[in-house]
């Protein structure tokens, strides 16, 4: 069947600031970075001694879209702009990302070092959202301390139930696996364990036999 019953995907609200956090832990990619700029604001507005235990990674919107605009050795900075509309609200330690990817690597480390009372501000893509949050469940932040805002690209993470292989940036209901090739209908069951959607072979009962292929997440 191509209609699940199943919808788990996550319900994001806008980022609102936590000024009872002792230490302020801010990541964007893409056009979350505006989101992180208006929340910046809130703490200057309301708690201006938060910014000096702030802390901000961004990958840019044009990095976000397509990394391999930031090749290896690339000297390029990512997020620029949005970095220093960050440093001059206050925000010494801004880092910007050629990737994703990078990203994430800093941030488990970042994560490594944190502190009790700790607020985690994430925004950018549901994909970004995802991953980053995975991290920051794996180091026992609660989710009370984590604050997400979806923005950007709809397009998903699928992982094949039945090789586990993850196909990135998905953007129609039918897609072919990454690893086994098995033509997968992308489901709306969420998991947060692997930051993906569910993806189960669709033709399974009649090989070859595939519906409409669309897209759906743009």
């Amino acid at each position: 069947m191509l209609i699940t019953g199943i919808k788990s995907k996550p319900v994001y609200e806008p980022l609102r600031a936590d000024v009872g956090g002792r230490y302020h832990l801010m990541l964007a990619s893409g056009p979350g970075g505006e989101a992180l700029l208006r929340v910046l604001g809130e703490i200057r507005d309301t708690a201006p001694q938060a910014l000096r235990n702030t802390r901000a990674l961004l990958v840019s919107e044009a990095d976000a879209a397509d990394p391999s605009n930031s090749p290896a050795g690339s000297t390029r900075v990512a997020g620029s702009n949005v970095a220093a509309r960050i440093e001059e609200l206050g925000v010494t330690d801004v880092r910007s990302f050629p990737h994703v990817a990078a990203l994430l690597t800093t941030f488990r480390n970042v994560l490594d070092e944190s502190l009790m009372g700790t607020r985690l501000y994430v925004a950018g893509p549901e994909s970004f959202i995802g991953l980053a949050m995975k991290l920051a469940l794996e180091y026992d932040m609660n989710k009370d301390e984590i604050r997400a805002e979806e923005l950007g690209s709809r397009a998903r993470r699928v992982c094949c139930v039945h090789c586990r292989t993850t196909t990135e940036e998905v953007k129609t209901n039918i897609v072919n696996c990454a690893g086994c090739r098995r033509w997968l209908l992308v489901r709306d069951h969420y998991s947060r364990r692997h930051a993906a959607y569910m993806g189960v072979m669709v033709d399974a009962e009649a090989p070859g036999e595939l519906p409409p292929i669309k897209e759906v997440y743009p």
